[in-house]
């Protein structure tokens, strides 16, 4: 298959975890990297709409106060996770660090950015305490995000 993602079994994955999903070098010499950020076990659990929605907003805002180096985060259809991508090669703790960060960001906020009519196309679907609940079980985990096959150790 073409997509990377559709050549991962995912049954075997143990979420949350963090990684590399693909890698590409531009024609002028420029790397994105694709950070898959999986948040629910495939075919187990996933994500809320409202929520996915608010942590699509939340993070999008709240990463680029954390690097510059920050292309997009977009929801998995599959409602299990996002990816993150971001221009230049990096060490996992540094893109570890960025969503960590992020996620901080995330328990602090007050409000989830653009939730209104005029800046989202559905400002009314969105949820602050479930963005917030998601954030705080992924952190909760971080010392397991370099995992993502069950039985594997780093």
């Amino acid at each position: 298959m073409n997509v990377e993602s559709f050549n991962l079994d995912h049954r075997a994955v143990a979420a949350p975890y963090l990684r590399i999903a693909d890698r590409k070098v531009l024609p002028h010499g420029d790397v994105i990297v694709k950070y898959d950020v999986r948040f629910a076990q495939p075919n187990v659990g996933h994500l809320e709409m409202a929520t996915i929605h608010s942590l699509e907003h939340l993070f999008a805002e709240k990463s680029r106060n954390h690097s510059d180096r920050v292309i997009d985060f977009s929801p998995m259809g599959c409602q299990t996770g996002f990816y993150l991508i971001l221009q230049g090669d990096h060490e996992f703790a540094e893109v570890e660090q960025l969503v960590a960060a992020t996620l901080q960001d995330i328990l602090e906020a007050s409000e989830v950015p653009t939730a209104n009519e005029i800046q989202c196309g559905w400002g009314a679907n969105h949820t602050l305490a479930g963005a917030q609940e998601a954030a705080r079980a992924f952190l909760a985990e971080r010392a397991g995000w370099s995992t993502v096959f069950a039985g594997e150790t780093r």
